[in-house]
């Protein structure tokens, strides 16, 4: 499994290869937990690559409910058939026929979880909840139903399941604890930012445009930056746009001038960069 996410981009200690390969084996959902742009969901994306097979993203945030994750009906369209019976004197005077016509298929708006469970492909598609906890807690004991048998009930249709479940990849940031009865229904790796050789190593396979002197102090430079105290420490993937940043600039190896022109690549926050540019730049720049 390592080597077929390796052909992908992807580098993946034993523990998240095993991790994905257990997911795909037993069917069961894999919740990724970890910092920001460390590569949870990357897993996703090169699932979808991998299995040639479609990625169905589920964004969450604070207050989504079932109207944005699940269905909802085309109330637009609906307002536009009763009106347009109406003025062709189709209805016959008969409201309730007219009113079960609206519920029906044609007037549904599949979201990301239905399009999950309605594929029909050659290969189950990937459904990434990405930043799960985002949402609140009655979203969250939702997804677990959902989770349990890959089947949702519209009232005005039925029950709809899953001919086959969808790899289901779930992430968190870490924002808020995710409640128990959710990871239970998972398996769980957490991903925690890469040591210097692995990073080196990620970098080289991303970015292989750059320099080995400058793919190095890169990495190093932003082991650094996670060593101190910062709002939000850079991630990997950050560690990759600066790099990208730097290779684009046609940049050898690292400065204190270049640190200080493309620290936004790298810090996202205007208090970490003061906080940076209050110690001394060469500390980075001599990685």
């Amino acid at each position: 499994m390592g080597e077929k996410l390796r052909e992908e981009s992807y580098l993946a200690g034993e523990g998240l290869a095993t991790a994905i390969f257990l997911a795909l084996k037993l069917q069961k959902p894999l919740f990724l937990e970890g910092e920001a742009g460390v590569g949870k969901t990357e897993v996703a994306k090169v699932l979808s690559r991998m299995l040639e097979t479609p990625l169905i993203r589920l964004q969450c945030y604070e207050g989504i409910d079932v109207n944005q994750a699940v269905y909802e009906w085309d109330y637009a369209r609906q307002l536009l058939h009763i009106r347009t019976a109406e003025a062709l004197g189709t209805t016959g005077g008969d409201r309730s026929r007219l009113e079960d016509e609206l519920y029906t298929r044609q007037f549904l708006v599949q979201r990301p979880l239905l399009q999950a469970i309605e594929h029909r492909g050659e290969n189950p598609p990937i459904l990434l909840i990405d930043e799960v906890d985002r949402a609140d807690d009655e979203f969250e004991a939702f997804l677990l139903e959902i989770l349990s048998d890959y089947s949702v009930t519209i009232p005005e249709i039925g029950t709809v399941r899953a001919e086959r479940p969808p790899v289901a990849i779930l992430t968190s940031n870490r924002t808020r604890e995710v409640h128990d009865a959710l990871k239970r229904r998972c398996l769980y790796f957490f991903i925690d930012h890469p040591d210097l050789e692995r990073e080196v190593e990620i970098v080289r396979l991303r970015v292989p445009d750059a320099e080995e002197r400058l793919t190095r102090q890169v990495a190093k430079a932003v082991q650094r930056l996670r060593s101190m105290d910062l709002y939000k420490p850079p991630g990997v993937a950050e560690t990759l746009d600066w790099t990208e940043a730097l290779v684009a600039l046609g940049a050898k190896e690292l400065n204190e001038d270049l640190i200080e022109a493309t620290m936004g690549s790298v810090l996202k926050y205007h208090e970490d960069q003061q906080r940076v540019l209050l110690q001394s730049l060469s500390l980075l720049a001599g990685s």
